[in-house]
C-alpha cells in the first residue's frame, strides 16, 4: 500500500459570513497526481494556502508528509513547492536571477538540482537574461515551476497553473507534470478546466467549499446515471429554455456549439424529442447520443 502524502480531516474556513471550505476531508497518496477541480470561488486557493502553511484553518486537521500544517509549518515549507495561481516572481529580476534567488533561500544551487528542472528550464534558458515581467504567459509559467522545484520538494502544489495560458503551453505543461510524477514527486494541482481532470490519477470535484465526489476520472464518468444527448438547431437562443420544458429532461446546459440534455429515463427516445422540437417550429434539428465528460458529471452533482 502506498504511503499517504497529504491528509485533510474536516477542514473548514470562513471569511466573515462566507464559508470558503466546509468540512473537507480527503487524502493523496505518495507519487500521485491529484486534481482539485472546480470553478472560481469554489475554495481551491484557500485549501492550497492551508496545506502550504500560509493560512490557518478555522477547524479540522491537515498533514503534509506526516507534518501538521500548523505545528510543523517550518518543516512543511522546506519540503513543498508551491506555485500560486498568480505569477508572483520578481518582475524586475531576470529569469536566471529569480531562479538563483529561490535556490539560495533553500540553501541550494541551480547546479545541484539542475537535473530536476532540466526539461523545463532548457525551454527558457535562451531568455535567462530577460526580465521575468517581459516573458510570455507560457514562459512565466515554466519559470515559476522551475523556481518551485529548485529545492527538490517532496510535494508540489500548483494552483491553477494553466489559467490564461494558450492551448499548446497547457499541453506542454501537463507533459512536464507527468515527467515530474515519474521522479516520485507527489503533485496536487487545481484547475477550473474540466478537460484537465482526465490527466490526473484521481480528482476531487469541489463547489462552494464542499467536495462533491472523489475518484478516478474514469470511475466518475462511469457512474453518470443519465442518458445524454447533444442537441443543435438553427435557433440556439431559445432552444435551452424549450429543452428544459421537455417532459423527459433531467438537466439542460450549453456546451460549446451544442446543448447537453440529460434524460430522466432511457425509454425516452430521440423520436419523441424530435417531434417535440418540430412542434415548436425548430429547423435543422441535430440530435446525437454522446458519452458524458467530467463537466457533465460535475453539473450532475450540483
Amino acid at each position: 500500500m502506498k504511503k499517504i502524502s497529504i491528509t485533510t480531516e474536516n477542514i473548514s474556513k470562513s471569511y466573515g459570513n462566507v464559508k470558503a471550505l466546509d468540512n473537507i476531508s480527503f487524502s493523496v497518496k505518495n507519487g500521485e497526481l491529484f486534481g482539485l477541480i472546480g470553478p472560481d470561488g469554489a475554495g481551491k486557493t484557500t485549501l492550497f494556502r492551508i496545506l502550504t502553511s500560509l493560512l490557518i484553518q478555522d477547524s479540522g486537521n491537515a498533514e503534509v508528509e506526516g507534518y501538521d500544517v500548523i505545528k510543523d509549518y517550518k518543516k512543511i515549507r522546506k519540503i513543498v513547492g508551491y506555485m500560486p495561481g498568480r505569477f508572483s516572481l520578481y518582475y524586475d529580476l531576470s529569469v536566471e536571477e529569480n531562479l538563483k534567488f529561490f535556490a539560495t533561500i533553500f540553501g541550494t544551487t541551480i547546479e545541484e538540482n539542475y537535473d530536476l528542472i532540466r526539461d523545463i528550464y532548457i525551454q527558457i534558458e535562451p531568455f535567462k537574461y530577460r526580465q521575468a515581467g517581459k516573458l510570455s504567459g507560457g514562459m512565466k509559467q515554466k519559470l515559476a515551476l522551475s523556481c518551485a522545484l529548485i529545492h527538490k520538494p517532496e510535494v508540489l502544489f500548483l494552483d491553477e497553473p494553466t489559467t490564461g495560458v494558450d492551448a499548446v503551453s497547457r499541453k506542454e505543461f501537463w507533459e512536464m507534470l507527468k515527467k515530474l510524477q515519474k521522479k516520485g514527486i507527489t503533485i496536487m494541482v487545481s484547475t477550473p478546466y474540466m478537460d484537465e481532470a482526465s490527466l490526473c490519477d484521481r480528482v476531487a470535484l469541489i463547489q462552494k467549499g464542499k467536495i462533491l465526489e472523489i475518484d478516478t476520472p474514469e470511475n466518475i464518468i462511469h457512474r453518470y446515471r443519465f442518458p445524454l444527448l447533444a442537441v443543435k438547431s438553427e435557433d440556439m437562443y431559445h432552444l435551452t429554455d424549450d429543452l428544459k420544458e421537455f417532459r423527459g429532461a433531467e438537466s439542460v446546459f450549453r456546451f460549446g456549439d451544442s446543448i447537453h440534455l440529460s434524460l430522466k429515463d432511457e425509454k425516452i427516445d430521440e423520436t419523441g424529442l424530435r417531434k417535440y422540437l418540430k412542434n415548436k417550429d425548430y429547423k435543422n434539428i441535430e440530435i446525437k447520443k454522446i458519452e458524458p465528460t467530467i463537466e457533465d458529471c460535475f453539473i450532475a452533482n450540483l
